[in-house]
């Protein structure tokens, strides 16, 4: 299995959008398509702190990443929040998600971050298991308020 993880392209757009869908699916989330539509035009701003890569098997998409860099009070150096991890049905397990996580901690590192952190739902097993061989739970539970 040949998988290359590269940074979205305007021209890949059509690529991204089933991924991206399949994934709030997943998740049982929706999204306005404007919603959508500004953050694929925040992936392409360079001045924007939210990255995204795709993983490409044969010339098809089979795996998105989402990142965004933001400030931390307690180092110098940028946090890398990676918001989105999906591979698509049936290649689940083929180390798609590991070579995504990967990247990002390639990609962060040489921004400088201090750290790449991310979150999952804890019913989520599959994912965990990964996650648990490649990264340190950090202890803490989540809290939000939605507007």
């Amino acid at each position: 299995m040949s998988i290359e993880i590269r940074p979205v392209t305007a021209a890949d757009h059509a690529a991204w959008l089933p991924l991206w869908q399949a994934y709030l699916d997943f998740y049982q989330a929706e999204i306005a398509a404007e919603v959508s539509a500004i953050t694929w035009q925040r992936f392409l701003e360079p001045a924007e702190p939210m990255h995204a890569a795709l993983a490409w098997q044969d010339g098809r998409a089979v795996g998105l990443v989402h990142f965004i860099y933001h400030r931390s009070c307690w180092t110098v150096g940028d946090y890398c929040y990676l918001q989105d991890l999906f591979v698509a049905d049936g290649l689940r397990g083929d180390g798609i998600g590991r070579l995504l996580i990967e990247h990002v901690y390639a990609q962060a590192r040489a921004a400088g971050a201090s750290r790449v952190h991310w979150l999952t739902q804890e019913s989520n097993s599959n994912a965990r298991q990964l996650y648990d061989r490649i990264a340190d739970r950090s202890g803490f539970i989540q809290y939000r308020k939605l507007f």
